[in-house]
């Protein structure tokens, strides 16, 4: 189930319902939701007798809220979307080393088991009080841990984190630009960013173009995770877009499905989405400890989506930014928004040199005609006439039918 919690003290929670083989304390319940709930999406694993609910992530913290602390849980089993995207697969081909993925949120914690020596940060990112950021680069890049079958999906790639919200996760079109600008110079070849923003086209798009003059893909979700109260309209109906960064120019637009194969009910509306990765019934790690927690929402398919040009890029280091984007395209699932495959875009055969067009030769007139071979067609035609009325000549004079036999003439 889908829950969003408003207020100043509880903060913007999402919660899904969702069952995985887990160890750890008592199951955490979640919070109550003034919506309609949404059906319960189940994952592998759903019918070990000892699951239970994984602590729901929290997108934002009101005011006074304490920071996200480590998770009680500790997944056992493998992720639904492991198995969607294929990472076995795709993972025996590229894990992403050599490659920096910048995530643009919340903060990363370099202290989680699963990233520990990968996460560098500027701007203070190196905490993360809400945990969004660390658990989008655990979908990112988290290698396996031992008792745990979770994994990112580029478990060799690097992490570079910068703020792109305050403390308490709210977003602000000014880090999330100059994250995006600090993440290129610093030579991110992907940039991850957690956040959908209503305003900002301008500083947005300029901050996308110069990442690309870098040759820095800028990946973000073509919908808010959740939308706070303040922010819908009159009849309580949510934003439709567009949003940025991803509406930008040169930014790939991400939208999230589920288990199910389709959006949870009452996820905000997407605006233009290019590409669609699984963002429902998400299991990551938090900002503390070796625990898991569970999300939703199109910011968490789209750090699918970072992980897999990371896997692209460590593979195919030749491909620039636009190429990488046209390859995960190219190669996606068809459907609405086309849904993403890891292995057929590291696998995928492009002729990269673009085929010139025919030059249309110049209109001539047909040369003349060899007079040489007209005259002995002239010289053989008449000497096959020539012998055609010399044989019926020769007809005309042997008498028809039967020759009358000689005989000498006789005395008088």
């Amino acid at each position: 189930m889908r829950n969003v919690m408003k207020g100043r003290s509880a903060g913007l929670v999402l919660a899904v319902a969702v069952v995985l083989p887990v160890t750890g304390g008592p199951a955490l319940a979640l919070p109550t939701a003034p919506v309609a709930p949404a059906a319960p999406s189940e994952s592998p694993g759903s019918g070990d007798p000892g699951a239970t609910l994984l602590p729901p992530l929290p997108v934002r913290l009101g005011e006074g809220s304490p920071c996200t602390g480590a998770s009680g849980r500790t997944a056992t089993g493998a992720a639904w979307s492991q198995a969607a995207l294929g990472l076995s697969r795709a993972q025996r081909i590229s894990r992403g080393g050599g490659v920096t993925v910048a995530v643009v949120d919340t903060g990363v914690a370099s202290g989680v088991p699963s990233l520990s020596g990968r996460v560098k940060s500027a701007g203070g990112a190196g905490e993360d009080c809400v945990g969004h950021g660390t658990f989008a680069a655990g979908l990112i890049a988290a290698a396996p841990e031992k008792g745990s079958g979770i994994t990112g999906i580029a478990p060799q790639a690097e992490i570079l984190a910068l703020p792109g919200t305050d403390d308490r996760g709210v977003p602000s079109v000014e880090r999330v630009a100059a994250g995006i600008r600090a993440a290129a110079d610093r030579g991110a070849q992907v940039i991850y960013v957690g956040q959908a923003l209503g305003t900002g086209k301008a500083e947005l798009t300029a901050a996308v173009a110069h990442a690309t003059r870098r040759d820095a893909l800028v990946v973000a979700p073509a919908a808010p995770d959740a939308v706070p109260r303040e922010e819908r309209g009159p009849q309580g109906e949510p934003p439709v877009g567009p949003y940025w960064p991803a509406a930008a120019p040169g930014a790939l637009a991400v939208v999230d499905f589920g288990p199910g194969g389709v959006r949870q009910r009452n996820a905000p509306p997407a605006h233009e989405p290019e590409l669609s990765a699984p963002g429902s019934a998400m299991v990551s790690v938090g900002p503390e400890g070796s625990g898991h927690y569970i999300g939703s929402g199109a910011s968490l398919a789209a750090a699918g989506v970072a992980g897999t040009a990371a896997l692209v890029r460590a593979y195919h280091p030749g491909l620039t930014a636009p190429e990488v984007t046209r390859r995960l395209l190219d190669s996606a699932y068809p459907s609405d928004a086309p849904r993403l495959d890891p292995y057929a875009a590291l696998s995928l055969l492009q002729d990269r040199t673009p085929a010139a067009a025919p030059t249309p030769a110049p209109a001539r007139m047909p040369p003349p005609a060899d007079p040489g071979p007209r005259d002995r067609a002239l010289t053989i035609a008449a000497v096959g006439l020539a012998t055609v009325l010399l044989l019926a000549a020769l007809a005309a004079v042997v008498p028809r039918g039967r020759a009358r036999k000689w005989r000498p003439p006789t005395a008088p």
